[in-house]
């Protein structure tokens, strides 16, 4: 991998084994520097996939473990591409308003293409989607997996 791969390159140790995220800042550059800046500041070590539907989505990111949270950086300006959302696809979570994104963001278990155009994309799993598989379903989860610690591969 070259410097900027790994630059781009997130590792979420979850508690069903490693997630490995290729971040694409050239569709949102302002989420994917977000992102980095609250995984190198360890904020999303220990948090919760509070919210995970079979057959759609696992979310994660809320500091409160109930989706009601975000982080104190504010708010972030919506970064809407034409990159679908597929199975593996990340994407960034938000309230009503398209410009509320803050730290939530979710993985796709399957293709969701009533989302596109609605809410920013910021990365796609690379490898780790059958660990992402076996996290536990709920809203919220009886006993919710974690993400035990997040990390950039720049940084490992």
């Amino acid at each position: 991998m070259t410097d900027a791969d790994l630059d781009n390159t997130l590792i979420l140790e979850t508690s069903k084994g490693p997630v490995t995220i290729r971040m694409r800042p050239d569709v949102a550059p302002g989420h994917v520097a977000r992102i980095k800046e609250l995984v190198r500041e360890g904020f999303y070590d220990g948090l919760k996939f509070h919210r995970v539907i079979e057959g759609f989505m696992a979310q994660t990111g809320c500091p409160r473990g109930t989706g009601t949270g975000g982080s104190p950086k504010g708010n972030l300006k919506a970064e809407f591409s034409k990159v679908p959302y597929k199975r593996g696809v990340v994407g960034m979570a938000r309230a009503g308003d398209p410009h509320s994104a803050s730290s939530q963001f979710f993985i796709m278990f399957d293709d969701g293409d009533f989302l596109n155009g609605q809410y920013t994309v910021w990365g796609e799993v690379t490898d780790g989607m059958a660990n992402v598989d076996r996290i536990e379903r709920g809203e919220p989860p009886r006993t919710p997996d974690t993400i035990v610690k997040a990390r950039m591969a720049a940084d490992a």
